[in-house]
């Protein structure tokens, strides 16, 4: 059959039939509503105790605390002391927290949970107290919402994060007797001092600490980054004690907390690790979804930068150029 150059024809390959061209077509169907099943399901959402008329919460201060002991620390030393109520929660699931998933329930006791918190004496101060998991592919949706929630203008972020003393790389010997420690980055609209030296190359953050870093420096917002090295993976009193100095300019903080508050975060913290060993479990039982490709990458400084800002785990699709020392800025 003669055709001509560019000529596009409405005839099948004889490689595929037109029954298998049908199949081919089917399934293509089926992956897509799967992947729109899994989409929603692993959707993330935020709940208010409260009607906010749709509108933004209020917020000078918000203090996003990350992993064992940080969390622990809120609990300890700000929220054992009163004065604060719970406004709402985050609502998600994936392969390690299952229970934060119910989407008009608020979590239980003991259970994974991401919970915001209102100081009632200044209703402007808030508290996003986060134990349970967000995997990769969920880190954009929860600054999104969360942010979205709250009123961004003259808003300083303090985020409060854990990390294991075997990943933090340096040149020097590390002794036992150094650790815990603090190291801090921040972007670049936060103008204010820092309690801690910065974060040294070749240093990343990671996770959900790294994706609130991002998201303000995109939007332009203050905030400050404290990430606690420690070997000590479970809420231990010392490593709690080392984030006092990160908030305490905007806290009150309870200085010596009870023996008895003390042993309930670490029980509480043995039954979370309960709660998401099961969850994996159940996962791997059923054949849970495996999570999506988010496109995170490292982002270090840049080499003809010797002074610029410190390394963040930022999305690989944004130009990032270093500027100023422990900042970094992405050109808008």
């Amino acid at each position: 059959m003669a055709t001509f150059f560019g000529e596009v024809l409405s005839v099948y390959s004889r490689a595929v039939e037109e029954d298998e061209y049908d199949d081919m077509t089917n399934e293509n169907e089926e992956d897509e509503q799967i992947r729109r099943e899994i989409e929603e399901k692993r959707s993330v959402h935020v709940h208010w105790l409260s009607q906010t008329d749709g509108g933004s919460v209020p917020c000078s201060d918000l203090i996003i605390a990350v992993g064992p002991n940080a969390t622990g620390f809120i609990s300890a030393y700000v929220l054992s002391s009163g004065g604060w109520t719970a406004v709402g929660w985050v609502s998600l699931w994936n392969e390690r927290s299952h229970g934060s998933g119910r989407p008009d329930t608020a979590p239980g006791p003991g259970e994974p949970s991401c919970i915001l918190y209102q100081q009632k004496n200044s209703p402007s101060v808030l508290i996003c107290q986060c134990s349970c998991y967000v995997a990769e592919d969920q880190l954009f949706q929860w600054t999104e919402k969360v942010f979205g929630c709250v009123q961004t203008r003259d808003l300083t972020v303090t985020v409060l994060s854990d990390c294991s003393a075997a990943e933090y790389k340096t040149p020097d010997y590390l002794s036992g007797s150094s650790v815990p420690f603090l190291r801090s980055l921040r972007t670049g609209a936060h103008k204010g001092p820092v309690a801690c030296p910065p974060l040294e190359q070749p240093n990343i953050s990671t996770g959900l600490a790294a994706a609130v870093l991002s998201h303000c420096q995109v939007q332009r917002i203050a905030a400050v980054l404290y990430q606690c090295y420690s070997d000590v993976l479970q809420p231990d009193s010392l490593t709690m004690q080392t984030y006092r100095a990160a908030v305490s300019a905007v806290l009150k903080l309870d200085q010596n907390p009870s023996a008895d508050v003390l042993q309930k975060i670490t029980r509480v913290s043995e039954l979370q690790t309960a709660f998401t060993c099961e969850a994996e479990r159940n996962t791997k039982l059923t054949g849970g979804a495996a999570p999506v490709e988010t496109g995170y990458t490292n982002w270090r400084r840049h080499s003809s930068f010797p002074d610029a800002g410190n390394d963040v785990r930022m999305p690989s699709s944004w130009s990032c150029v270093p500027s100023s020392p422990n900042r970094f800025e992405v050109p808008i």
